[in-house]
């Protein structure tokens, strides 16, 4: 068993916290040495470039020891736990590690509301029902790193027009990758020092429904690469730094936990997190039954950690107001393997979320 723990001194956070402190705003967390090099030369541009999904082991499967991203990767770095968009990108968006920010995961149970909710949806992850649209940005409130900062640099985001936070002015809006190295190229050439800060929702979807080895996979991977490199000839006097949220594994099989009557027995709320790293919420005096059983049943697949250990250890940056969402236990897959937490589960060809070969991301920088 291989688990890659998350390193807040080579993380994804580290790489806002550079930004954060060039930019002028505090930030109590490490920098990255070779990227503060780099940024300390100030660029007219430093375009910021996060390619959902696209962590080492993709890169490695679909591109080659030439290709254009690999050749230019300084560093390999850590994602968060669990390795996911929501917690991952909130990570990049606000400079802090998820224990100070709350977004865990695709779902998080909320006690006070007595459901678990897609909080990137603002939904009941159960029945669909939408919540209030406030419920989740009021209770866990966050604000991006590059908001009100005081710099020479002009601030800029490129992202899907789903994309929404509170920094409104230069928010350039893409439907289709194309328009998305259009518009980072308009505002690279644009007078005055420019900072962007991009999102692109591949190759992470394409890698769900087709998995990370699929033909499919591997067009958009050498699309993005070519695109990028393309993008980089046309941008001068520019700084880029291109990494991802998480990586992706190619799924070999799926776990049915939903029609496991005995483990329902123990659990006081339903399946919340991530299919592969699953937070369990368990009834009073059936801890150790519930220890007993899920080792016994599901350990070929899942290693079960206390969350309280696993905070003792910073799997999450530290110990913070957020810890009680966690719950009692998270069952952290080891192999390739999903877990189902209802019948209409979507069975996703690859995934990510837990602490194998998704948990390394790439730090890439180029200069023009």
């Amino acid at each position: 068993m291989k688990l890659i723990k998350p390193d807040f001194e080579n993380s994804v956070l580290n790489i806002s916290s550079s930004l954060a402190k060039f930019l002028g705003k505090e930030n109590n967390y490490k920098t990255l040495s070779a990227l503060d090099e780099r940024l300390a030369k100030g660029k007219k541009n430093v375009v910021f470039l996060i390619l959902d999904g696209c962590g080492i082991n993709p890169i490695n499967i679909n591109l080659s020891e030439d290709c254009f991203l690999r050749r230019n990767i300084r560093q390999t770095l850590t994602s968060v736990f669990p390795s996911t968009t929501t917690n991952a990108t909130t990570t990049y968006r606000t400079a802090l590690p998820p224990i100070e920010h709350g977004w865990f995961g695709w779902s998080v149970y909320f006690e006070g509301l007595g459901r678990a909710v897609d909080i990137y949806m603002g939904r009941d992850s159960y029945t669909g029902e939408e919540i209030d649209k406030n419920f989740v940005s009021s209770t866990l409130p966050t604000k991006s790193f590059y908001a009100d900062v005081k710099s020479e640099y002009e601030i800029n985001k490129v992202v899907p027009s789903y994309f929404k936070d509170e920094v409104k002015a230069n928010h350039f809006a893409f439907n289709g990758l194309e328009e998305m190295f259009s518009q980072i190229k308009n505002v690279c050439e644009k007078e005055g020092k420019q900072f962007v800060y991009a999102y692109c929702p591949e190759p992470d979807s394409t890698m769900h429904e087709y998995g990370v080895s699929s033909a499919q996979a591997k067009k958009l991977i050498e699309y993005l690469n070519s695109s990028i490199e393309r993008l980089v000839e046309q941008c001068k006097d520019t700084l880029f730094i291109v990494s991802a949220d998480h990586g992706q594994v190619d799924i070999d099989g799926y776990v049915e936990m939903y029609k496991d009557k005995t483990l329902l027995s123990y659990m006081q709320w339903p399946f919340y997190l991530e299919p592969r790293a699953i937070g369990f919420k368990i009834k009073k005096g059936k801890e150790e039954e519930f220890e007993k059983y899920f080792s016994s049943t599901y350990g070929d697949n899942f290693v079960l950690f206390r969350t309280k250990q696993l905070l003792e250890e910073n799997y999450f940056g530290g110990r913070g107001d957020y810890e009680k969402m966690l719950g009692d236990y998270i069952g952290v897959c080891y192999t390739h393997k999903q877990a189902l937490f209802k019948e209409d589960s979507h069975r996703f060809k690859g995934h990510h979320t837990s602490l194998t070969e998704e948990m390394e991301v790439p730090l890439i920088i180029v200069e023009t």
